[in-house]
C-alpha cells in the first residue's frame, strides 16, 4: 500500500476504473464478481464518476459491506438535474447523490471532474467542496483535469490531491504537475496509464480516444522489448515519482490479473525508463496532457 500523500488514506498501487460497470452490457453478477475480485487481489481503490452510468450504484450495491476495505473516489460538478452545471449547486448535490449511490456516509476523494481553469479561479464551486469536506461529507478535495487547469488546481492550495492522465505516451505532467503535487505531498492518481492501449490498432484509430496516443507511439518509434506494451506502460506509469496509484479500466478479472503481475515485477529498469522519458522528449510536438 501508498501513503495518499499527506492525506492519512492509504491507496493500493494499482485501481480499478470504474467505467466498464456503468456498461449495461455487464450484468450484476459480472459486476459483483469484478469488485469484490478485485478487493480480494488487494486492489482497493476503486475510482468512478457521475457519468460512469450505474457504476455508483453497483460499488454501492457490491462494496457497501466491504466499505471499510476500499477507498472509494468519485467525480463530480455535473449532472445534477434541475441545476446548472460547474455551480456550487452542482457540487453540493452531487455530493449527496453519490453518497446516496454509494451507500457511505462519506466518500474517501471526490474530485471536480474536468473543471475549466475559469470556474476553478471563480472560486464558488471550490468552496462548495471544501464545504463538503468541513461537513464530513468527503475526505479529500480533488481535481480530476490536464494541463493549466491542473496547474492551477495544484498551485491554489485548495486541493488534497489530483488525477491526471501519465503514461508513455503522455508524460507532460511528469516534472510538472506531477512533481508539484510532490512537493506539496499531495496524493496523485494516474489516469490512462496503458494510453488506451493504442498499439492495438494496426491503422490510426481515427475519431476513437486511442487516436491520439496512437499518433504519438507512431512518432515515438519506440520498441519495448523486451516487455510486451501493457507491462511496459503500466510499470512506466504506475512507479512514476509522485504517483501513489494508477487506474486501470477493465469489466474482467483475467485482464485485473495481468495487470497485478506485472506491476509485482516493480518498477522499470533505469535504462528503459530513462529510454521511455527519451523518446518523448525527443519527438515531443507540443504534446499538452489528454482529457
Amino acid at each position: 500500500m501508498n501513503a495518499f500523500g499527506s492525506t492519512g488514506i492509504e491507496v493500493s498501487r494499482l485501481g480499478l476504473g470504474a467505467g466498464g460497470l456503468g456498461d449495461v452490457g455487464l450484468s450484476e453478477n459480472e459486476a459483483e464478481r469484478l469488485l469484490l475480485g478485485a478487493v480480494d487481489r488487494g486492489v482497493t481503490f476503486v475510482d468512478a464518476a457521475r457519468s460512469y452510468g450505474a457504476a455508483e450504484e453497483r460499488i454501492g450495491r457490491f462494496l457497501g459491506p466491504r466499505r471499510d476495505e476500499v477507498v472509494l473516489s468519485t467525480k463530480g460538478g455535473y449532472g445534477v438535474d434541475g441545476v446548472a452545471d460547474w455551480t456550487g449547486d452542482a457540487v453540493r448535490l452531487g455530493v449527496e447523490g453519490a453518497l446516496r449511490r454509494m451507500r457511505t456516509d462519506c466518500i474517501d476523494v471526490f474530485h471536480l471532474h474536468s473543471c475549466p481553469v475559469d470556474v476553478l479561479a471563480r472560486g464558488d464551486v471550490v468552496e462548495a467542496l471544501l464545504a463538503a469536506r468541513r461537513a464530513g461529507k468527503i475526505r479529500v478535495a480533488a481535481y480530476s483535469g490536464e494541463n493549466a487547469a491542473l496547474s492551477h488546481a495544484v498551485e491554489s492550495g485548495a486541493f488534497g490531491s489530483v488525477q491526471c492522465s501519465v503514461n508513455v505516451f503522455d508524460q507532460r505532467a511528469i516534472e510538472g504537475a506531477i512533481a508539484a503535487a510532490a512537493r506539496r505531498e499531495m496524493g496523485v492518481v494516474g489516469k490512462r496509464p496503458l494510453g488506451n492501449c493504442a498499439w492495438r490498432f494496426a491503422e490510426r484509430p481515427s475519431g476513437q480516444y486511442a487516436e491520439e496516443y496512437w499518433l504519438r507511439m507512431r512518432a515515438m518509434a519506440f520498441d519495448p522489448s523486451p516487455l510486451d506494451w501493457g507491462e511496459l506502460a503500466l510499470r512506466f506509469a504506475a512507479f512514476t515519482p509522485g504517483v501513489c496509484t494508477v487506474v486501470v479500466g477493465t469489466t474482467r478479472l483475467e485482464h485485473l490479473d495481468a495487470n497485478v503481475r506485472a506491476l509485482e515485477r516493480g518498477p522499470l529498469d533505469d535504462d528503459l525508463r530513462a529510454r521511455v522519458r527519451a523518446a518523448f522528449v525527443a519527438h515531443d510536438d507540443g504534446w499538452i496532457g489528454q482529457i
